[in-house]
């Protein structure tokens, strides 16, 4: 664990004490609502609002290149926190009297709606608030459109009393599920990373791959992907792994721009790995109400194949440029790494289990987060016993009693982490432990806070949305294209997604194309999760479009490259996420929405074929370099093999038995002539 308190020790050593109890705080108080939920789920919410709103303000300036100035910024915070106090305090009087607002109600409501979006500007930028302040005017000013887009009108009174109080604003769906699951797994990747998870995937990767044919490209892959089980975060994975993987790949051949995309792809795909996923994942199995269960299902062979085409366009690369790996006794030993850090993999382990088995995330994430802490404990105690099999029989012990006392309820469990916690203040080494999890408790929330600023703002795109009903107009129209077309309802979507993904993050991108898109798609017969699924995806894949790019920026400064080449490279190595939704739409087998075992095996070896064929004409070497007639047709071999129509399989098969076979004839005859 040295070199995770080292490096969590630097970024926190300028931290105002302030600025690190308010924190934590707000984890504190989330774990005891996860665990013992002794507050209704709307003072939960506006609770967890409140503290948002304070370390936002207390953190961030008033605008760019200035500093925080802390009398205004612990103004507007402890504002910010009256608000919840306020619906705390007079929650059954709100109830009460739902709808017809006091002078104090609208005053509360009035600054609560002004504080979001200053905060919501401060953490993202200009972007989403316009956005939203475009649905606002529409819910005040709507009544004075032309044509179908008119609606009846609504007072600020109505509009404050929808964003402000009740559940379908500020308080919404995505509120909920931030103020639930998403701070909880954020703060089970918070504790994992700061245990040294990171260096277990690493040195995972590094020890299978790190020697192989483009090593340092296949690590950068199979550490994102790692990673991804664990944080659900695509940034955050681009300036965590790739501080090591990017300088890596530079160091052995790769471009610089080739470097920064199979980062940027290989990061931005762990919001589609199961089992954590990103957090658009916890909001859209609140949305349908489905268990999230299904939902990771339903990404898991989707996510296997983006990284396994990933992994390919990386091996093709290497093999055009002829790129060699590390040398073998530079590589870590992959399964001593595994033995030095096993303890870390037991809960996840068995955070998996508890998904895969229909618990609630809720559930599943306290009990990971628990027996997160627990491990880290309970190592540093076993490291001050010198007999090995004393420390088998400690962790056997310890096992035994977590077991039993899970059983018995979450606050034994508690108690349990309580009493490591008093040993390991007297035990050696200990207070440095304690001093990680802390520290992990707050950095958990602050990596919480843009994810959670996000979620209230876009509060008034549902509130709106559900108050006026101009989804369904909307859909209407996306509807009048489908009926002829749906390819082009489904390319619409597409574009939908990427430009609002060039100015706001993922999960108000979901929401707002769901809100719109989603509902047509379903009416023209494409199955509910697959519908969001698609909207998912390619709000992702925004993260690696020009021209924002927000992956690929990220990784523009480690790369020591722009972020426009960085971008191109991307979207030629993220294919497969730019193929898979739409062949899912068309083959939804491929999102197991099948009973069939045969049509999902089918459907998994057409992806192959097509992904692994495009692969090669994007990167232009198979065997060989291809000529130009020869990536014409796999592309068009491959484009056959997506579309579910009359004789487009038997097509795109012919088309990839005939370019695979002349390519390997024309490669054979090429290697004989060489030789002779």
């Amino acid at each position: 664990m040295t070199e995770s308190r080292e490096g969590l020790e630097a970024a926190t050593s300028e931290w105002p004490k302030a600025l690190f109890t308010v924190a934590l705080l707000f984890s504190a108080f989330q774990l005891i609502t996860a665990a013992f939920h002794p507050v209704s789920t709307q003072v939960l919410r506006a609770v967890h609002v409140g503290f948002l709103l304070l370390i936002v303000y207390i953190t961030y300036p008033t605008f760019k290149g200035h500093k925080v100035w802390a009398p205004l910024g612990w103004l507007l915070g402890l504002a910010g926190m009256s608000t919840a106090a306020y619906q705390w305090i007079f929650e059954a009087d709100l109830i009460q009297r739902s709808g017809d607002l006091t002078q104090m109600d609208m005053f509360m409501g009035l600054m609560l709606i002004a504080l979001v979006f200053d905060a919501a500007r401060r953490v993202m930028g200009p972007a989403l608030p316009f956005i939203c302040t475009l649905f606002l005017a529409y819910g005040l000013l709507g009544q004075y459109l032309p044509g179908e887009f008119m609606h009846r009108g609504y007072g600020l009174d109505q509009i404050v009393n929808q964003l402000s109080f009740g559940t379908e604003g500020f308080y919404g769906t995505p509120t909920y599920v931030s103020a639930t699951y998403i701070f909880l797994f954020i703060l089970f990747g918070a504790f994992l990373e700061q245990a040294g998870m990171i260096r277990l995937f690493t040195d995972f990767a590094m020890g299978l791959f790190g020697h192989k044919l483009g090593g340092p490209a296949k690590v950068s892959v199979v550490s994102s992907a790692l990673m991804g089980t664990i944080t659900g975060s695509g940034v955050a994975n681009v300036v965590t792994t790739g501080q090591f993987t990017i300088p890596l790949m530079k160091r052995f051949g790769y471009r610089s721009a080739f470097a920064g995309g199979v980062e940027a792809t290989s990061s931005m795909g762990s919001q589609i790995m199961p089992p954590i996923m990103g957090a658009v994942a916890f909001i859209m199995a609140e949305t349908i109400n489905v268990p999230f269960i299904e939902i990771a299902k339903a990404a898991l062979v989707p996510a296997m194949l983006y990284f396994g085409s990933v992994f390919w366009m990386v091996h093709l690369e290497a093999k055009r440029a002829g790129l060699h790996g590390l040398p073998k006794e530079e590589c870590p030993n992959p399964w001593k790494a595994v033995s030095q850090r096993w303890y870390l993999l037991f809960p996840l382990a068995v955070l998996i289990y508890l998904l895969f088995a229909g618990r609630t995330p809720l559930f599943s994430g306290t009990v990971g987060l628990s027996l997160t802490a627990i491990v880290i404990l309970g190592s540093a105690i076993a490291m001050q016993v010198s007999s090995k099999w004393l420390r088998i029989a400690f962790w056997i012990a310890l096992g035994l009693m977590c077991a039993g006392f899970f059983r018995m309820g979450i606050g034994v469990v508690f108690g349990v982490i309580g009493a490591l916690v008093v040993i390991c203040w007297f035990v050696k080494g200990g207070r440095d432990t304690l001093r990680i999890c802390v520290h992990a408790l707050v950095d958990g929330a602050r990596h919480a806070v843009p994810v959670g600023i996000a979620c209230v703002l876009v509060g008034v795109i549902i509130g709106i949305v559900s108050l006026t009903g101009v989804a369904s107009t909307v859909a209407g129209y996306i509807l009048a294209v489908g009926q002829s077309n749906l390819f082009l309802s489904l390319v619409l979507t597409m574009i939908t997604c990427l430009v609002l993904g060039m100015g706001i993050p993922s999960i108000p991108n979901y929401i707002i194309t769901s809100s719109i898109a989603a509902p047509a798609l379903l009416d023209l017969g494409v199955p509910l999760i697959v519908s969001h699924m698609f909207v998912f995806y390619f709000g992702i894949m925004s993260d690696l479009t020009p021209p924002v790019a927000l992956a690929c920026f990220a990784a523009a400064p480690i790369a020591k490259e722009k972020g426009l080449k960085i971008s191109l490279w991307a979207i030629r190595i993220a294919i497969a996420g730019f193929i898979i939704p739409y062949m899912s739409v068309y083959s939804p087998a491929l999102m197991l929405q099948s009973d069939s075992i045969s049509a999902i095996v089918y459907v998994v070896f057409k992806a192959l074929l097509a992904i692994g064929l495009w692969g090669a004409v994007f990167t232009g070497f198979l065997l060989r370099p291809m000529k130009w007639w020869e990536r014409l047709g796999g592309f068009v071999a491959g484009g056959s093999l997506i579309l579910a129509t009359p004789m487009s399989d038997e097509i795109g098969f012919a088309l990839v038995a005939i370019v695979v076979l002349q390519h390997w004839w024309f490669s054979g005859r090429a290697a004989l002539r060489s030789a002779s």
